[in-house]
């Protein structure tokens, strides 16, 4: 089938939003969209548009832009605080959105997003990429086959590195709230929100009445507002769900999705898309999967009806983590002796902090039930 290639404004095309300009450089190869306009605060030049994007038409004003290049999609990367109130303009103009994680701030802000979306009858993306890997489908019939048994729990790991200057990269970057406003830029919020999303999936616990309890422990090594170091649980009506996760990782590695079985465990690194099944009577085995890209599947969803990967109330229940984040206490800053200055960039490192992530995704533990020493009593939401 020929179809012609969507319009697609970009806004937000520096920082990450350069993984945007290359994905969509991709999709136009392949005949699926047009980049038709960014959307930035100060202009990109000629030099930071990757080659065969021609010149596309450059506004401040999404709305603006929106109505002069007829864009059928709307790809949102901007910051956190933005996202609902940009979301709602391509809404309004019957614009579909692409939108990147976490989708808001706060719930009341998600769900001002959502149901502006579904008024407006336009469809939108929630841009967890791990979402489009087929290794979720995959575990889920293996989990559903009865592979390893029982599903018990999910655990989720992140041991990151982020030097100082990550957390001056933008105003925004490191922050609670901002001239007012809630950003939560925080680890289990922002950059390692794939490991708590992707874990909630595969739990099947996805909508947000789906959970029932979260408990917290918030904590930073670096001079920030939000947490670098923390850990939740999140009870659900499908079982828990325990995430840990630090950017203050002595040695960095792939972080990872855990599921607990009565009989077995299935490990998927998700940034990887490879997964591997342990269980009784049986050797490891190791798969790598492929992944869909979630432009080109609200493209397809737009042009031949293919299921869409990650609607907004399937990012439900990791909302109700964001917001769990966003009313808890502010993150206790650990103690001088907690964590040491490396001299690469440089970055302060939490001592035993990588172990201590694992356990906390093995166990389905929080950092202060592991006896961590730099560990607070949690905090609870309902």
């Amino acid at each position: 089938m020929t179809t012609t290639p969507l319009p697609v404004v970009l806004a937000g095309a520096r920082g990450h939003g350069h993984w945007h300009l290359d994905n969509i450089r991709r999709l136009q190869h392949a005949g699926l969209v047009r980049l038709a306009g960014i959307c930035e605060l100060t202009p990109l030049t000629g030099e930071e548009i990757p080659d065969g994007l021609g010149t596309p038409e450059q506004s401040a004003d999404l709305g603006a832009l929106l109505d002069a290049t007829g864009a059928r999609i709307a790809v949102i990367c901007t910051p956190i605080p933005t996202h609902t109130d940009l979301a709602l303009t391509a809404a309004r103009r019957g614009v579909h959105v692409l939108l990147e994680k976490p989708p808001a701030p706060s719930y009341a802000e998600f769900r001002r997003m959502a149901d502006g979306v579904a008024r407006a009858g336009v469809v939108c993306q929630i841009g967890f990429q791990s979402l489009g890997s087929h290794a979720v489908p995959a575990i889920r019939r293996l989990v559903a086959e009865g592979a390893i048994g029982e599903l018990a729990g999910v655990g989720g790991a992140g041991a990151w590195a982020r030097d100082e200057a990550y957390f001056r990269r933008a105003p925004w970057a490191g922050k609670r709230r901002l001239n007012g406003a809630d950003v939560v830029d925080g680890v289990l919020t922002n950059p390692l929100a794939h490991a708590v999303a992707t874990g909630l999936a595969l739990l099947g616990a996805t909508r947000a009445e789906h959970v029932t309890g979260i408990e917290t422990e918030l904590l930073r090594a670096n001079a920030i507002e939000s947490d670098d170091t923390s850990c939740v649980r999140v009870s659900t009506v499908h079982g828990p769900a325990t995430v840990a996760a630090t950017l203050c990782a002595e040695e960095p590695g792939e972080p990872y999705v855990l599921l607990h079985g009565g009989s077995g465990r299935i490990t998927f690194w998700y940034k990887q898309d490879r997964v591997l099944l342990q269980r009784a009577g049986h050797g490891p085995q190791e798969t790598e999967y492929g992944r869909t890209d979630l432009l080109e599947n609200l493209v397809a969803h737009l042009t031949a009806g293919a299921p869409l990967l990650v609607a907004p109330d399937e990012t439900g229940a990791f909302m109700r983590v964001v917001e769990a984040v966003r009313t808890a206490p502010d993150p206790a800053q650990l103690p001088e002796s907690a964590w040491r200055l490396l001299p690469d960039g440089p970055r302060r490192v939490v001592t035993g902090v990588d172990g201590m992530v694992a356990a906390c995704a093995d166990t389905l533990a929080l950092y202060s039930e592991l006896g961590a020493s730099w560990a607070l009593p949690k905090q609870v939401s309902t």
